[in-house]
């Protein structure tokens, strides 16, 4: 039953990532991105790691794609329509980085780990306090850094909202505020 499972959500997390990627409505994108992180949940605690699937809902799917979603809706992104040539030069490209990411994730992959066999998990490797003492330690500065891009991120956003004109209603600006470029700003 436990492989059912798995393989349903890991079929699942992927279908759902590809609609993430190829879809132009970048609202049905990011609801997309939620089916895709709480299959990601699931799979992790079919891992034996139910704390990382509650931090993967919670800190994912809970804030960061609300976040998303208002910066989208913020925003106000309309279609792009692209030429047929440009588009057709942009899928090339794609495919091929596709391709090459592809190929340099199987060389790391098999470069750490495929001449050694992979054992079972253990209680350590997925313990808590083992997760903590490392974040807090080893990768202090990747998880402060990554809390300042997330800042900047949204700061960046309300920024370029204000100069297009935009508010979060969809509506235009207030017309008392001095536009981007003008005195006072």
């Amino acid at each position: 039953m436990e492989m059912v499972i798995f393989f349903l959500f890991a079929a699942l997390a992927v279908g759902s990532a590809l609609v993430v990627v190829l879809h132009r409505n970048p609202v049905y994108s990011t609801l997309s991105l939620v089916l895709t992180l709480i299959s990601l949940a699931v799979l992790f605690v079919l891992l034996g790691a139910p704390f990382i699937a509650a931090l993967q809902v919670l800190i994912y799917t809970g804030a960061i794609v609300v976040l998303f979603l208002f910066v989208v809706m913020l925003l106000n992104i309309g279609r792009e329509e692209a030429s047929g040539e440009r588009g057709l030069l942009q899928k090339v490209a794609a495919g091929v980085g596709a391709l090459a990411l592809l190929a340099f994730v199987a060389l790391a992959y098999w470069g750490a780990y495929g001449t050694r066999e992979v054992g079972p998990l253990t209680e350590d490797f997925v313990s808590l306090e083992v997760l903590a003492t490392q974040l807090f330690s080893d990768y202090l500065l990747a998880f402060e850094l990554v809390g300042l891009l997330l800042l900047v991120a949204v700061i960046a956003a309300t920024v370029l909202a204000a100069r297009l004109g935009n508010t979060p209603g969809g509506g235009e600006s207030d017309p008392a505020l001095p536009e981007a470029g003008e005195e006072g700003i």
